[in-house]
């Protein structure tokens, strides 16, 4: 359906960004975990390159070598930012011992580490995607150490 006047309004706002999770109870950490690892996009495009998303630090590696067609394209690269911030986070939950996913009261997911410390993956999984600083793997190099 062509709406003349809604491709105007979005060209004259920013994509969307972020990712909210809601519960209408306590969420259970696994099911929270598997909701926030799918990230479809990211995957599609590591394996259109040939890249297998396995959840380990290798695969960060390997998604920073990728080179970011995904840059052109204005409507994915929020998505894709999004799909980055997530993978990352669901690299070092299950990878840094008591590492957990915590969801702010907006909605909004977290890496919570031992320490107390909370990284907004999401913020940086957009700033990779579009600018490629820090890389993944750095970035996973800097929260695991605390």
């Amino acid at each position: 359906m062509n709406i003349p006047f809604l491709g105007n309004w979005r060209k004259k706002r920013d994509p969307a960004f972020g990712v909210a999770v809601f519960s209408d109870g306590e969420a259970d950490s696994g099911g929270v975990t598997e909701l926030l690892s799918e990230c479809d996009l990211l995957r599609s495009q590591a394996e259109l390159a040939g890249v297998e998303l396995d959840d380990s630090v290798a695969s960060l590696e390997a998604l920073d070598q990728l080179l970011p067609r995904w840059r052109d394209d204005e409507e994915s690269l929020p998505w894709l930012g999004n799909d980055a911030g997530l993978y990352v986070g669901t690299v070092i939950v299950r990878t840094v011992p008591g590492a957990v996913w915590q969801i702010w009261p907006n909605g909004h997911p977290v890496v919570r580490l031992p320490s107390g410390r909370e990284f907004d993956v999401v913020a940086a999984g957009h700033t990779w995607a579009s600018s490629g600083e820090p890389e993944l793997s750095q970035l996973y190099a800097e929260v695991s150490e605390g």
